[in-house]
């Protein structure tokens, strides 16, 4: 059980690395821009990928009615994430510390990983929204109106994972750094439960075979 709520403890540490690195990446290109525009998506706010890129991309987005990129301080989402991702990461140190010490079982390894895989997928969900908000809620005055064959406005919504056409612009959605730490850090905690479950199996048999004293 000790070594399980050490992979639970490094497990739960891995968090830590969505204060360093982002968490998605957002790129697009186009023939006008050989070299990609991007926009890094942290925890704790919106980055370009270059000195230039927000600027630029709200430059493009203008035309075609959509919002600038928002500041941090505009979305609740980027004051809310760091408390979730620094309570998940005591948490899992606390859990991982009870087991160390044989205060608890590997139960609770696995759910913690339950919770984090439930707060995933409202992040996720979360951030889907916000960029249906930000490719289809557009200014009805924009200087550029394109409409689909069925005489709807178009939408320029950037994809949530894998790649987009919208217009001349190959646009990809892929996880980035910190997501990869993060995947890594839930996969450790699910390892140590697994290992957890299996030192208790051995025990439990080991005890059911122990020859009885005289």
């Amino acid at each position: 059980m000790k070594r399980a709520s050490i992979i639970m403890i490094v497990g739960s540490l891995c968090l830590l690395g969505l204060f360093a690195f982002p968490l998605w990446n957002i790129m697009l290109g186009a023939p006008q821009y050989p070299d990609p525009l991007g926009m890094n998506i942290h925890i704790t706010g919106i980055q370009g990928v270059s000195e230039f890129d927000l600027q630029n991309i709200d430059g493009l987005n203008h035309y075609i009615g959509m919002k600038t990129i928002p500041k941090a301080d505009e979305m609740w989402e980027f004051n809310v994430f760091p408390i979730v991702i620094i309570a998940m990461v005591i948490l899992g140190l606390l859990l991982g510390g009870l087991g160390f010490i044989g205060k608890i079982d590997h139960r609770y390894f696995l759910g913690w990983f339950v919770l984090m895989s439930v707060l995933g997928i409202m992040g996720m969900y979360d951030f889907n929204l916000w960029l249906t908000d930000y490719g289809s809620n557009l200014d009805p005055h924009a200087i550029i109106k394109v409409i689909n064959e069925d005489g709807t406005p178009m939408t320029y919504k950037p994809p949530l994972f894998g790649y987009k056409k919208l217009l001349n612009f190959d646009v990809s959605s892929m996880p980035a750094t910190g997501a990869w730490l993060m995947f890594i850090g839930m996969t450790l905690t699910l390892v140590a439960f697994f290992i957890g479950w299996k030192s208790k199996q051995s025990s439990s048999s080991d005890t059911n075979h122990k020859p009885a004293t005289p």
